[in-house]
């Protein structure tokens, strides 16, 4: 599983819960084989972008641009020794907790769960912004559906983020 994880995760970190399934890692060893696949990515993940951050001074996730931010002195053998720790103590988790929480997961009303999250978006975004807000919120809820009605994938939206890149803003 470890050469597994240390491949994907030369992916992007948003990939790392895709990658797993689509090499069937569910199919073959069922939701705890997912969880357990998704973690070590996560764990490679973090590591790799540590020796990033040593190396070539740029932060990869967000944790560790909030790291570079703070001016925390950046000690990479305490920072990966944090990192095994973590990864030892979620390992205990997943072994004890895991099936609990899969059965937990698995019996929750998903239809209920969306509306409540919705509501609640919903609420948020009114208390924050007013009626404009609300109307931002539903014409980025129809952008964000278009993919899935169009049938193409949604990392297609990402292009929004170019116009600010490109004129440096």
């Amino acid at each position: 599983m470890s050469g597994y994880a240390s491949i994907v995760s030369y992916f992007h970190q948003k990939h790392s819960h895709i990658l797993p399934t689509n090499y069937q890692i569910p199919g073959r060893y069922g939701g705890r084989g997912f969880v357990v696949a998704t973690s070590a990515v996560n764990t490679a993940n973090t590591i790799f972008a540590l020796f990033a951050l040593v190396a070539l001074g740029a932060p990869r996730t967000g944790v560790l641009v909030a790291l570079e931010r703070a001016n925390v002195p950046i000690d990479l053998p305490l920072l990966l020794a944090t990192v095994v720790i973590a990864a030892v103590a979620g390992f205990s988790a997943v072994l004890v907790l895991g099936d609990v929480y899969l059965r937990v997961v698995g019996a929750i009303d998903y239809t209920a769960l969306s509306v409540c999250v919705l509501g609640l978006l919903c609420s948020v975004s009114y208390l924050f912004t007013g009626p404009i807000g609300i109307g931002i919120f539903a014409a980025s809820t129809v952008v964000g559906l278009l993919p899935a009605w169009l049938g193409v994938q949604r990392a297609h939206l990402m292009g929004v983020l170019l116009g600010p890149l490109i004129l440096g803003r």
